[in-house]
């Protein structure tokens, strides 16, 4: 049986070794200076992600199109699978590998950031989001596991979370992701 008290534990493990990454906090650090840059100059934050990661573009899109913290303007930021017809026509016309890949050749600038979130670093639909971002001149920040898989080549920011464990990746993800958010809002709008 599963022990609720050992996933905790290993949650806050991966956590603890955050603390200890002296580079992954710095990239944290340059990430959330980079998107703060970018949205004071009237550019936009994209997510992209499958599964759970796309919940967690979906979140993190939320926190600054929304609110974080503070009642203050909305920030330019989306989840890129909101649309489901458009997803659904995308897949079908084109392949999955190209339904992020296809709506960035629209509407990617450069100065936009595209964040892509996948626990293996692998996804093929990722992997061509990110070839198009470079190609459009937009600034690509990965949020991947301990490898940081084939999305770590053509990133400009990598954020790997030192783990193998696909739920301990994605709660470090979010904590993570929660951070940059508290970050930008403060750079933007003060304490």
């Amino acid at each position: 049986m599963i022990k609720v008290i050992d996933k905790i534990r290993e949650s806050i493990a991966v956590k603890e070794a955050i603390c200890q990454d002296e580079r992954l906090l710095n990239t944290i650090k340059l990430v959330a200076d980079t998107i703060t840059h970018s949205l004071q100059t009237d550019h936009k934050v994209l997510f992209c992600g499958n599964g759970g990661s796309a919940a967690d573009a979906q979140h993190l899109a939320a926190e600054f199109s929304g609110r974080f913290y503070k009642d203050r303007q909305p920030l330019y930021a989306e989840a890129l699978h909101c649309n489901s017809s458009y997803m659904t026509a995308v897949g079908n016309d084109y392949g999955y590998d190209q339904v992020y890949a296809r709506i960035l050749r629209g509407i990617g600038r450069p100065g936009d950031v595209l964040i892509g979130i996948s626990t293996s670093g692998n996804s093929a639909n990722i992997l061509e989001a990110i070839k198009v971002a470079k190609e459009q001149g937009m600034l690509v920040v990965s949020m991947t596991g301990s490898t940081g898989g084939k999305m770590k080549e053509n990133s400009d920011y990598l954020i790997n979370i030192p783990s193998t464990d696909t739920p301990r990746i994605q709660e470090a993800h979010i904590t993570v992701g929660h951070i940059i958010c508290e970050i930008v809002e403060t750079n933007l709008f003060g304490e």
